[in-house]
């Protein structure tokens, strides 16, 4: 019997949990575009904009969101580790014996055929974790989109602006290029979003 060598093609999902995990938090320290910056003043315009990223990253909502989803992932990362590893094992072991003559050649074609149809359970497990890492991280935009448009939505119940801007950093914020800094609701969004998921969660 000719040898078929095994190939565990599915890559461990640390790499698949780094492509996924969490791009949603960006850094702190986002800077305005303007050169200078308006004077904070009273806001006559009926006109307010917040930056999302900034209000994201420091929304302890999300931060929480993106810990546990982080744990989550090495925790299946070091599951599929582990599996390979013993499945590579298995494959080893099976060809020194083969080697060495220690199982006949019809043994060892039983146990590759074993071999083979536990590498391709393996990666419909691996697909399947990448599959759920995935449908994970949407719900948690998704929540964190929710709360943060609620939130919204009774902040400006007293403030009555007629329009309220979302906006986001890069290489140019967009769409908000530049405003006066009376126009800047960002700190109060993250302050109020704060104070209301810590109420939240003192309540459970």
């Amino acid at each position: 019997m000719k040898k078929t060598p095994i190939i565990l093609s599915i890559c461990s999902l640390v790499v698949a949990a780094a492509a996924l995990v969490l791009n949603f938090i960006p850094k702190h320290g986002t800077e305005s575009t303007c050169e200078e910056k308006t004077e904070k003043s009273e806001n006559t315009e009926g006109i307010a904009f917040f930056n999302l990223d900034e209000v994201i990253a420091g929304y302890q909502m999300a931060i929480d969101l993106q810990q546990s989803f982080e744990k989550k992932a090495r925790g299946i990362d070091e599951d599929v580790t582990r599996r390979r590893t013993k499945l590579e094992n298995e494959d080893k072991d099976l060809a020194e014996k083969l080697n060495k003559g220690l199982i006949t050649r019809s043994v060892a074609e039983v146990k590759y055929n074993d071999l083979q149809k536990k590498v391709a359970d393996f990666q419909q497990f691996g697909q399947q974790k990448q599959n759920e890492l995935a449908e994970e991280q949407q719900v948690i935009l998704n929540n964190i989109a929710n709360s943060i448009m609620e939130y919204v939505t009774k902040f400006n119940a007293t403030r009555n602006y007629s329009l309220i801007l979302s906006t986001q950093g890069g290489l140019l914020s967009q769409p908000v290029v530049c405003g006066g800094e009376g126009l800047n609701i960002t700190t109060e969004l993250i302050e109020g979003l704060n104070a209301e998921y810590s109420a939240s969660k003192s309540k459970k």
